[in-house]
């Protein structure tokens, strides 16, 4: 498996899977509406085809990882991309990695646990208002759960190669 940069050629890709995943051609945290198309990310890439695409978005000292997509599961290609978002982002002199799922995602609440992040916020009920910017949520997600909340995660980013003091 190689992880790539996102390049232009992508992007076409980049907007398939958006849409297939988060049923349009941008995705919302906090309020803020984010197309991955126009985000720096990286791509999976095995025996010539992508399986897997991350993006993210770095404002300060902090980084939003907007996506992670594994078209694989449990072979590491969500873990070589999180990586790479992570390199990206100390690079960057980011000292903090944050994401957002919602509460009936509870397979993205296992995998960013298991890499370190932590809960640090739960906006109750904050889908109902995300849902006026972006009515194609559904009412109920994965695992016939409610879709009602948005969970951040945070993880610090430590010191290392590529680090830069602000």
């Amino acid at each position: 498996m190689l992880i790539t940069d996102l390049t232009e050629a992508d992007k076409i890709w980049v907007k398939g899977r958006t849409e297939l995943l988060f049923g349009g051609d941008y995705i919302v945290s906090r309020d803020v509406l984010h197309d991955p198309t126009q985000l720096p990310g990286f791509i999976a890439v095995d025996s010539g085809e992508r399986i897997g695409l991350a993006t993210y978005h770095v404002e300060g000292d902090r980084c939003e990882v907007v996506s992670v997509d594994a078209l694989c599961q449990f072979i590491g290609v969500g873990t070589a991309l999180l990586s790479a978002v992570e390199t990206a982002a100390r690079v960057a002199g980011c000292q903090k990695l944050w994401a957002i799922t919602t509460n009936d995602n509870l397979d993205a609440l296992r995998f960013f646990q298991k890499r370190g992040f932590t809960i640090s916020a739960v906006r109750v009920d904050s889908m109902d208002r995300i849902r006026q910017m972006k009515p194609d949520i559904p009412e109920t997600g994965y695992y016939g759960i409610a879709v009602r909340d948005e969970i951040e995660l945070e993880k610090t980013i430590e010191a290392g190669e590529g680090w830069r003091v602000v």
